[in-house]
């Protein structure tokens, strides 16, 4: 038997789980707010999480250098593939915004089983805003040279906040 279909398959059986339920209005702060074309919403037309309603998802967790960072870091978070298949989004893009307007356009094809997290915890810490936080987009660097370009890093936002699905 093979373990990594068996995990995916759990995965997104977890997730369509959570489609078919109500995720409900968060009771906490918000930390990060999806709009546009989604097929989630519990607050008006739109997803928003805090940290309680973010970290109830299934995590992952990345173990990687960054350029950003010394030596290798622990993240932790929801997989950009959890999120993309949560909201129904398997074509387009992901605008994801930063608390200081900071927008940078992620194709939903980066959501992929091993690809990136919106990482919520660093080192098994909730991630400050003046450490990057409270969430950040941390691709697995270390996992391939595919993950250490240019453009990956851009896309890889800290201090996310807002996230547009744009078909």
């Amino acid at each position: 038997m093979h373990l990594i279909p068996l995990v995916f398959s759990f995965a997104v059986a977890a997730v369509t789980s959570l489609q078919a339920q109500e995720i409900t209005a968060p009771t906490g702060d918000a930390i990060l707010t999806i709009t546009g074309g989604i097929a989630v919403t519990n607050v008006g037309e739109t997803l928003v999480f805090d940290l309680d309603s973010l970290m109830a998802l299934p995590s992952e967790i990345v173990e990687t250098e960054t350029i950003w960072t010394t030596d290798i870091q622990k993240f932790k978070g929801v997989s950009l593939v959890t999120l993309a298949t949560l909201i129904g989004a398997d074509a387009g893009e992901l605008l994801a915004t930063a608390i200081n307007d900071y927008t940078v356009s992620i194709p939903i094809s980066d959501a992929i089983e091993g690809g990136p997290i919106i990482a919520y915890m660093l080192n098994d810490q909730e991630m400050s805003v003046r450490d990057k936080g409270p969430l950040w987009l941390i691709y697995p660097y270390d996992s391939s040279p595919d993950y250490r370009t240019e453009v990956v890093y851009s896309r890889s936002i800290w201090q996310l906040d807002r996230i547009e699905l744009v078909e």
